[in-house]
């Protein structure tokens, strides 16, 4: 599996069998690639101040069980489902939910997508969205709260979201259309990117 153009990583495949090879040095580029990705995740999923732990300790769990991972299958989402397990099992530990100021707070540091360039009441009014987003995404079952994040705040596509919950494909759609229409009536201007289905024949 390759990653996309940009990305550090020629081959995740090559990478992954030279450290099953007994190359465990190689496995630093896989957490390279990836741990933006992670720390956005750990963040949007609730981990607030210890998403740098779990992510860590995500990537840990990864290498020791990347015997049992899938030959072609994808990185990104078998990794972001021990991310989110992490971050369920420390959210779980901590005996109290991060408040609510502190999750927006860490997921707007952990997503620098504003440029610095940005007019400032143009960055105002997108930091304010996205707090409105992660205010309105609290008020949805785990599971549509999970499905939007990996869709939209993670911009995964449909099959990455289905590999990274566990999902068939269908429920990731049925789910995501309900969560969708459940942050509609939260939030009527919410508008999801377009474009970011594809649609099957047949």
């Amino acid at each position: 599996m390759r990653t996309r153009k940009g990305g550090r990583i020629v081959d995740e495949a090559a990478v992954i069998a030279r450290v099953r090879a007994g190359e465990p040095e190689a496995y630093a580029q896989l957490v390279r690639a990836h741990t933006g990705i992670a720390l956005r995740a750990a963040a949007a999923l609730g981990a607030g101040a210890d998403a740098e732990d779990v992510v860590q300790q995500a990537f840990v769990k990864a290498y020791c069980s990347l015997g049992r991972f899938k030959d072609g299958s994808a990185f990104k989402p078998w990794l972001l489902a021990i991310v989110a397990n992490e971050t369920r099992n420390t959210v779980r530990t901590a005996a109290r939910q991060r408040t609510l100021a502190g999750r927006e707070a860490a997921f707007v540091e952990a997503e620098p997508l504003i440029p610095e360039s940005a007019d400032p009441a143009v960055a105002a009014l997108e930091i304010e969205r996205r707090a409105a987003l992660q205010a309105a995404l609290e008020k949805l079952s785990e599971e549509h709260r999970l499905v939007v994040t990996y869709r939209y705040l993670l911009e995964m596509d449909e099959s990455e979201t289905a590999q990274a919950l566990g999902w068939p494909r269908g429920t990731v759609k049925s789910r995501l259309n309900r969560a969708l229409r459940k942050l509609g009536r939260l939030l009527p201007d919410f508008q999801p990117r377009e474009g970011g289905d594809e649609h099957e024949a047949g």
